[in-house]
């Protein structure tokens, strides 16, 4: 299933990575918030599962410069431009890269054997077929006081039905697919609608969230 689904994200960004960072900005709102949110502390770990082009690691290296960064990302072809983009701008002493699946993250991917500080998924989420295990691996990856980050796509509750539908089609072409069951179960564990609160944050629409637990708060969704 894995290497499937690698074989797929090459397919889907051998041209796109050359324009991705400029294309998504318009549309994968969150990641600043979530980045300037983090507050970092000198000599704190954090991994993002799904990184990309590594825009956000270069910008987390940037505001946290006491901080390591690491990043996985399941396509060879990203990670390609990822490793390009980070020497550019002169990180590659701080952030590691490394190709391999989610749902099999652990710090040996990285030739690391201390646990991570903090674990980051930014609009990763809706593209991981196996994401309760994305997740879960997340978890278990953590020291015992670390966090989960994740930015992505909310349910589109609040928006007109004829867009939601559009948007939620046109997802689809980049094998998109809001995990609606995340906000969702959020929701339930804090205790109704929770359209704002120190770990959860949603965006007008419904159109994406913001949400930021420890690891008991993973366990505790039940999804």
């Amino acid at each position: 299933m894995g290497e499937t689904h690698a074989a797929l994200m090459d397919d889907v960004y051998r041209y796109q990575r050359h324009v991705y960072d400029f294309t998504r900005k318009y549309y994968l709102l969150g990641r600043d918030r979530l980045i300037e949110e983090l507050a970092l502390r000198p000599g704190e770990r954090l991994v993002e599962i799904g990184c990309g082009t590594a825009r956000n690691l270069i910008r987390m290296a940037e505001l946290y410069p006491g901080a390591e960064f690491f990043g996985l990302d399941a396509s060879a072809q990203m990670l390609e431009t990822a490793a390009r983009i980070v020497a550019k701008a002169g990180f590659s002493h701080r952030i590691q890269l490394a190709q391999g699946y989610a749902e099999r993250l652990e710090p040996g991917l990285f030739s690391q054997d201390r646990p991570f500080d903090r674990a980051v998924f930014s609009y990763s989420l809706s593209m991981i077929p196996q994401w309760r295990q994305a997740l879960s691996a997340a978890q278990h990856a953590l020291c015992e006081n670390g966090r989960v980050h994740v930015v992505d796509f909310g349910d589109f509750a609040g928006l007109a039905w004829p867009l939601a539908g559009l948007l939620r089609a046109w997802l689809r072409l980049f094998h998109v697919e809001p995990r609606i069951e995340i906000l969702q179960g959020i929701e339930v564990r804090v205790g109704g609608i929770a359209l704002e609160n120190k770990d959860l944050g949603v965006f007008p629409g419904r159109y994406a969230f913001v949400w930021n637990c420890d690891r008991k708060g993973i366990a505790s969704l039940s999804l």
